[in-house]
């Protein structure tokens, strides 16, 4: 018996049903990602006020993102790092929002510190889930891409001409962590319910 088909034997019906709740939740978070992206590259460049919605929109929508993401998973989960991520998206919305009455460089450094956290609880899930999942590489990978993105974001916050389509690349990589996990949870929900 191979480790695959051994790891899908012991998914239990909470795991498969978990696996399945992230699934679409990856594909909702890339598809929102791609229309802001989208949204961002063709409309904010030029138009302050839909650049300033769209700057608020995106941890705001993490918070949400983040709750459909405690309710897919089994009661007994440990959900701490999701409660958290939530206070600090809810914490980042209100930040950018004030920061960005003070101009864009504070509200490019808020929106770095942002994923510095978030990707670190990223991190920190992806490692948790790969264990009862597998995987979770992606998701592993674009939490420390997440860090070291907000580090940059940061760094260059007060050079000219950045603004919200410097985050246009972030969002964009997320989208495409995102896709690649839930293709790859389909991969573990395949063999788990053949197997069972």
């Amino acid at each position: 018996m191979t480790s695959t088909n051994q790891s899908a034997l012991s998914l239990s019906g909470d795991a498969v049903q978990t696996a399945r709740s992230l699934q679409k939740l990856y594909f909702t978070r890339a598809g929102f990602s791609i229309i802001w992206v989208i949204l961002v590259t063709a409309l904010a460049k030029d138009n302050t006020a839909i650049a300033t919605v769209l700057f608020i929109v995106y941890p705001a929508w993490d918070a949400l993102a983040t709750y459909f993401d405690i309710q897919a998973n089994p009661p007994a989960a440990n959900k701490m790092p999701q409660y958290v991520n939530i206070v600090i998206s809810i914490a980042t919305t209100l930040g950018v929002t004030l920061a960005l009455q003070k101009g864009i460089p504070q509200a490019l450094i808020v929106f770095g510190a942002w994923a510095i956290l978030t990707g670190l609880i990223q991190l920190i899930l992806g490692l948790r889930r790969r264990k009862q999942l597998g995987g979770q590489w992606p998701m592993i990978i674009s939490g420390a891409q997440s860090m070291l993105a907000g580090g940059a974001f940061i760094a260059m916050a007060h050079q000219p001409n950045q603004g919200i389509t410097t985050l246009a690349g972030y969002a964009a990589f997320g989208a495409f962590y995102f896709l690649i996990t839930a293709f790859r949870l389909s991969k573990t929900i395949k063999v788990a319910t053949a197997n069972v």
